[in-house]
């Protein structure tokens, strides 16, 4: 049976990207004939399976977790990328398949790639790269005012204006990742999803794009969904937090919350991973074993094999969302009262 969908949290507003006991699975099976002769059944990977949030509109929901839980699906579904197995993703109150084919509504959502290596067509220069959903979307009508927008938003990412001339190899890292987020922005969007924009920079870089797309938010009102695997960047970034596990949130709440009360043991054991300058003696409890195969998970809980708190009960059943505090939580622990805060 499946999960019910977990309750929306407390808003002003009503939120503009939300998603309903969404599920995604991949057909991994061998082809036909070698599955015959091997007498094997299809294989599916169940990369995200019942998970439901919510963004309000000028909020950032980060979503984090070990490579391979599934963020970056969960990310290109909620740009329509994938198609839902099951569960729905509304944009505004409408399912996303029919904001989809509404221009107006289409380019109100864009999406900023983890490589900006691999997200730029090297064979255009930097102008004609911006400009495309620009022309897409007939926001402009002259050639005068498209070189004007696309010199704007090269001003709005810290980059001038001649650089429109250039090809993406003559930049660095970071000023690529720029020329992404200016493209991002290029047809007016009001809600960004951020696969891990920072990850394939260096480190000193990573802290000026982050500024960069705080100051943007706040400046043009922009809606985030992020991804990322890196707590501290995600501690600077959001309002609330997702933590995520072999396709499932674990926990789910206002980010102060789950960073300063962590109640799922795996965010614990994630928290306890980050460096601590003002103690760096400290004991540490280190996310001990392997990410259990998505294609065959455990039964129960999918962190029991891992996890310093499983009891009978964590083998055989799967925890369902319980509130504590401001955040849900999927634990049997946590519910049972076995976790101390």
């Amino acid at each position: 049976m499946p999960e019910a969908p977990l309750p929306a949290p407390v808003a002003a507003t009503a939120p503009m990207l939300e998603a309903i006991a969404v599920s995604h699975a991949f057909d991994v099976s061998r082809p036909a004939l070698q599955r015959l002769l091997a007498r094997e059944k299809r294989a599916t990977l169940r990369a995200v399976d019942a998970v439901s949030f919510a963004i309000p509109r000028g909020t950032t929901l980060s979503l984090v977790g070990e490579s391979g839980c599934g963020k970056s699906t969960v990310a290109r579904l909620a740009v329509g990328l994938y198609t839902p197995s099951a569960g729905e993703i509304r944009f505004e109150g409408q399912p996303l398949s029919a904001a989809r084919a509404q221009p107006d509504l289409r380019r109100r959502m864009n999406m900023i790639f983890q490589d900006p290596y691999a997200s730029l067509n090297p064979r255009w220069r930097v102008r004609d790269i911006i400009a495309e959903p620009i022309r897409a979307f007939g926001i402009v009508r002259s050639a005068g005012e498209l070189r004007d927008r696309v010199g704007a938003l090269l001003s709005q990412v810290g980059l001038a204006p001649a650089d429109g001339d250039k090809y993406p190899h003559e930049f660095s890292g970071g000023q690529r990742q720029r020329v992404s987020i200016a493209r991002a922005l290029s047809s007016e969007p009001e809600f960004l999803v951020c696969d891990e924009p920072t990850s394939a920079l260096d480190v000193s870089v990573q802290a000026q794009i982050l500024n960069l797309m705080r100051d943007l938010q706040s400046r043009l009102g922009l809606t985030y969904l992020f991804i990322s695997h890196n707590l501290a960047v995600v501690r600077h970034m959001s309002d609330r937090l997702g933590v995520m596990y072999l396709g499932r949130i674990v926990e789910l709440g206002p980010a102060n919350e789950v960073f300063q009360a962590p109640r799922h043991p795996y965010t614990r054991l994630l928290l306890d991973a980050i460096p601590d300058l003002e103690n760096p003696g400290r004991s540490r409890t280190p996310v001990g074993g392997e990410v259990p195969s998505p294609i065959a998970p455990p039964p129960g809980c999918p962190f029991h094999p891992r996890c310093p708190l499983a009891n009978a009960r964590c083998r055989v059943e799967k925890p369902v969302h319980t509130r504590a505090g401001d955040a849900l939580v999927a634990c049997h622990a946590v519910e049972e009262g076995r976790s101390a805060a």
